[in-house]
């Protein structure tokens, strides 16, 4: 199945509620703004989006599993087949709305288990090649209309991830509680020497007045609302601040097209738990900032989508130690005013052993590249030009853009 196949299915009335081949983005007005939210350490995506209608799911996690619906601690359904974790119960509002959607079984089609290598691969976009320089969404800047300016794009932190390094400028502020104290080159007269230090025209003294007019931009903004597997990404609990620092921010200045930040934490080898525990104390952080990011967003929210994605799921069996291990296929979250959602697509492969990737995982049926080109291309009106620069080495439209039915 070709990419515009693809969205003319998913332009079509909502026929068969339970399909799982159909993608979840709206043939509405361009919509002009996109965040992403990378869950590094790989969150379990068996545990956020539950099968519960798969009876193997029970029978591989007997202590970890979430209880079907109407049972104690059980799912929040979203179908006959899937549920929420009961942790993410602030999502609900946005599946009601149908503001919400889930692709499930997708990820990277390498299929390494390293997080460093892994990461790596869904920052730059290019499966299996390592030597990609910049990354996907500085890409995907350069092919928007310009204008540029500093702040089109922005990165929740104080370094800047590998998806946003490249050759258009970006910007990267941490939103925490001290995001917007002064540093020294804040200071008038040492700010001045700095400025004539870098007035020339070489690519560093640019790069300096991009950064200089970027800080600028930004902390103008915020003063009006004043771990290896985790790449060193903070901790989920403090999303929702940040969220809402975030969701001000692009709601008072329409310059900001992109924005991502990335969470820790979620390699839960061990004591992972159910209803409750180490991952639930992790997704309620997580669905109550995407909740809040709706909120702030205000009217924002119509124009913007939001992707969460993680390098990779977990595996389908609970190990020894109450955990799950590094696996493969996991599920993304898609959310925003342009999304068709309140419902979960993809290709749901089964969990049964003769369908687990190498015996032990859920398959990865969708392409993750498959599900961020559908939106790029009906968000930002881009053509299949543009999309071979951001996701080189994936085939064109005319010849698919990800292995939709291989299960």
């Amino acid at each position: 199945m070709d990419r515009r196949q693809f969205l003319r299915l998913t332009a079509a009335p909502a026929m068969f509620p339970i399909s799982r081949a159909a993608w979840a983005v709206t043939a509405a007005a361009a919509p002009q703004r996109l965040i992403v939210v990378f869950l590094r350490g790989a969150v379990d995506g068996l545990n956020l989006v539950v099968p519960y209608g798969d009876r193997d799911y029970y029978a591989l996690r007997t202590t970890i599993a979430i209880a079907p619906p109407g049972k104690a601690g059980g799912v929040l359904p979203l179908d006959e087949h899937f549920g929420l974790h009961p942790a993410l119960a602030a999502l609900q509002p946005l599946w009601v709305d149908k503001s919400l959607a889930f692709v499930h079984a997708a990820g990277s089609p390498d299929p390494t288990r390293s997080h460093f290598d892994a990461q790596l691969f869904i920052e730059n976009g290019t499966p299996g090649r390592k030597t990609t320089a910049d990354g996907w969404m500085n890409r995907l800047l350069a092919c928007l209309p310009g204008p540029h300016g500093p702040t089109d794009a922005v990165s929740v932190g104080v370094t800047l991830p590998q998806i946003l390094r490249g050759k258009m400028a970006v910007a990267n502020l941490p939103l925490g509680p001290k995001a917007a104290d002064s540093l020294p080159i804040d200071r008038a007269e040492l700010g001045r020497e700095f400025d004539r230090l870098y007035a020339g025209d070489d690519a560093l003294a640019t790069a300096y007045r991009e950064a200089r007019a970027a800080r600028g931009e930004l902390l103008a903004d915020l003063v009006d609302e004043t771990k290896d597997a985790d790449g060193g990404a903070p901790p989920p609990a403090g999303f929702p601040a940040q969220a809402a620092r975030l969701a001000g921010m692009m709601a008072r200045d329409p310059k900001i097209r992109l924005a991502f930040a990335n969470l820790g934490g979620w390699d839960t080898h061990v004591d992972q738990g159910g209803e409750q525990g180490r991952l639930a104390n992790r997704l309620r952080p997580l669905g109550e900032g995407l909740a809040v990011l709706a909120k702030g967003l205000g009217a924002a929210w119509q124009d913007t989508i939001v992707v969460v994605l993680s390098e990779f799921g977990r595996t389908a069996h609970e190990n020894g130690d109450g955990g799950t291990d590094h696996g493969h296929g996991n599920v993304m979250i898609v959310a925003g005013g342009a999304v068709r959602g309140g419902r979960v697509y993809g290709d749901w492969p089964g969990l049964t052993r003769a369908r687990l990737y190498q015996g032990r995982d859920l398959a990865v049926t969708t392409d993750f590249r498959l599900v961020l080109a559908a939106v790029l291309e009906r968000h930002f009106r881009l053509g299949d030009r543009e999309l071979a620069q951001i996701f080189p080495g994936i085939p064109p439209s005319r010849a698919g853009l990800g292995n939709m039915l291989t299960a």
